[in-house]
């Protein structure tokens, strides 16, 4: 009975405290690897996230600027110049270019806008007051597809260049980010043209 007493006494060996904190390490570096990796997945997420809703913004934005429009004076895969008006508040149509453009080694999609005195055809541009605007300061173009792609009054996609810019009546715009999962996200709209004017 003395001897039982004792051995309760005697605690935990060295062997089995090692053995403890050995274990107690593997469980610690195990949950550390999950949260990281739990954590690392919810920020890629998020910014994959954030990424689309900046996109989706620009695209809408764009796609009001087109509806606008009024006549298409050129038109490219990674160009388009038009009248139409840049804001809504704007008191005459002004001359709007979307282009591609280099910076610091990226490609940005810019948008020129001149101010109009009046409306085409009696109107001409203010060039004085011309105004540069970044829309996209990282344009990022998925394999495939373009920027602008031209259709024509039965949804056709029309072949560049084209001759008469009169048988456009719509316009698709699209837009894409990188995944963090290394896929590409596109974004796609279409937009038909009821504004535009002939032989302005």
């Amino acid at each position: 009975m003395l001897v039982h007493k004792e051995r309760a006494q005697q605690g935990f060996t060295l062997v089995e405290l090692m053995i403890s904190m050995v274990i107690m390490a593997i469980v610690g570096l195990m949950f550390l690897v999950f949260f990281k990796s739990v954590l690392f997945d919810y920020l890629d997420l998020q910014e994959d996230a954030s990424s689309l809703t900046q996109l989706s913004s620009q695209e809408m934005r764009i796609a009001t600027v087109l509806r606008g429009l009024t006549q298409i004076t050129s038109a490219s895969t990674s160009s388009l110049t038009m009248y139409s008006y840049f804001y809504p508040s704007d008191s005459y149509e002004s001359l709007v270019n979307y282009y591609l453009q280099a910076v610091n080694g990226t490609t940005a999609l810019m948008a020129s806008v001149t101010p109009m005195t009046a409306n085409p055809p009696i109107g001409t541009p203010i060039t004085s007051e011309e105004q540069t605007y970044t829309i996209i300061s990282n344009y990022y173009q998925a394999s495939g597809s373009n920027l602008f792609n031209y259709l024509d009054a039965n949804g056709n996609q029309l072949s560049l260049p084209i001759s008469d810019l009169e048988t456009v009546k719509g316009i698709q715009v699209d837009l894409a980010t990188p995944l963090s999962n290394g896929k590409d996200e596109t974004l796609q709209v279409q937009v038909s043209l009821r504004n535009t004017k002939t032989n302005l």
